[in-house]
């Protein structure tokens, strides 16, 4: 496992949700609950840090990324790749779909938007442990801190309702020297 301590995103304050996000909850209400009795910060053990680098890699080599408007012909819509193919927000709910069922709290594992290294916005999936928030992204095998992707955080779901939380546009401290 990784030595690294890392820090939390730190919200300030409420945002709203995309419409394809809406969209996909009301097909999926389970998805976009939150059981209060969950942990929303997971202990980062070995095997909770096998089980992120598994399913992140799995996920990313057996669904390929395609647009949604080539795939479904719309703009944006968030739902499970189980055709094989999927956008970056597919991918990553299918991801923590995955670790739910190995066990790990869905309020501790949170759909969140950046922007990328090409300036376009983005969906990842951000863990939020006590070493910090770790980050499982399409673009990359690895799991990496938040601070180490070199990504603007936007937004994201929050821990503590449905509403989603602002990031005040957090740059990872790397976002620089990644360009």
């Amino acid at each position: 496992m990784s030595s690294f301590v890392s820090e939390h995103l730190r919200p300030s304050g409420e945002a709203g949700p995309t419409l394809a996000w809406m969209q996909f909850c009301d097909q999926q209400p389970q998805e976009c609950s939150i059981d209060s009795s969950e942990p929303d910060t997971i202990p980062l053990t070995d095997g909770i840090w096998a089980s992120l680098q598994e399913v992140n890699t799995h996920v990313n080599r057996t669904i390929a990324a395609v647009a949604d408007q080539d795939h479904w012909g719309v703009v944006d819509r968030w739902d499970y790749p189980d055709d094989g193919l999927g956008d970056c927000e597919d991918i990553q709910l299918l991801k923590r779909k995955l670790l739910v069922e190995r066990g790990l709290p869905r309020r501790a594992m949170r759909m969140t938007v950046v922007i990328d290294e090409l300036g376009a916005g983005h969906a990842v999936l951000r863990v939020r442990t006590d070493r910090g928030d770790l980050i499982l992204d399409n673009k990359r095998d690895a799991v990496l801190p938040w601070q180490q992707t070199g990504y603007v955080y936007v937004k994201g779901e929050g821990t503590d309702s449905k509403a989603w939380v602002w990031f005040g546009d957090q740059i990872a401290p790397t976002a620089t020297a990644a360009k």
